[in-house]
């Protein structure tokens, strides 16, 4: 049973939730406002994070800065639907996703699917548990990636990334495949979560020794990891 943090001050739809998720079989903790969210984030171990940005004491972006620089545990932002800002600063902090308010049950449980899923990547059984991509090193079961000999903190859904580029390394991958197999969702025109993602990728890889880029933009289209 997985286990879901919420951590949100509106009590009503809190308690809707509960009711939702605990039917289709996770396991919810409630927080009602940042400060006392991110003690239990902290202090426990959860597969997923529900955080809404409007929160007392401490607000979503508060909480998920203070996160980041201990943990690395799944964030699904929940925003207030049209505020573009909110969307690009949760996943420039580092969540995993957002979903604008309100939204659709079904929807909700999706997004919420899809990325325990995409976090928990295990290796095929005719896959070394350690690949190796030029001087990257990358252990999905562990979820962890060291360049260099230096060890690489990556959220789930940046590893994810990494993991599906460097698989098909001098290929284009496209947004809408990439979309549907890292984000678990359907590329929606204006949607920036793919090209923030990468972003914060590469502002934590390190140089290649050779000075080349590691990633490729071709515009509208895609990437292309280098090989």
């Amino acid at each position: 049973m997985s286990r879901i943090l919420l951590i949100d001050d509106d009590l009503g739809l809190s308690e809707l939730l509960a009711q939702l998720l605990e039917l289709e079989g996770f396991e919810l903790t409630l927080a009602h406002d940042g400060q006392a969210g991110l003690d239990l984030a902290l202090q426990q171990t959860f597969d997923l994070i529900l955080l809404d940005v409007m929160l007392p004491k401490l607000n979503g972006f508060e909480v998920l800065r203070a996160l980041r620089t201990k943990k690395q545990t799944p964030v699904l932002m929940l925003t207030a639907r049209g505020d573009e800002i909110d969307r690009v600063v949760g996943l420039e902090i580092g969540a995993d996703d957002y979903l604008p308010k309100p939204f659709n049950d079904r929807e909700l449980v999706a997004r919420i699917r899809a990325i325990i899923r995409r976090t928990n990547i295990k290796p095929n059984d005719n896959t070394q548990t350690i690949q190796s991509f030029g001087d990257l090193s990358l252990d999905p079961a562990r979820q962890e990636v060291h360049c260099q000999e230096l060890l690489i903190i990556l959220t789930g859904t940046e590893f994810s990334l990494l993991f599906e580029l460097v698989q098909h390394a001098g290929e284009l991958a496209s947004k809408e495949t990439l979309s549907e197999k890292v984000l678990g969702k359907k590329l929606m025109p204006f949607d920036r979560s793919l090209d923030m993602h990468l972003s914060n990728l590469r502002k934590k890889m390190p140089e290649r020794i050779d000075g080349r880029p590691r990633v490729k933009t071709i515009r509208g289209k895609g990437y292309i990891w280098l090989p």
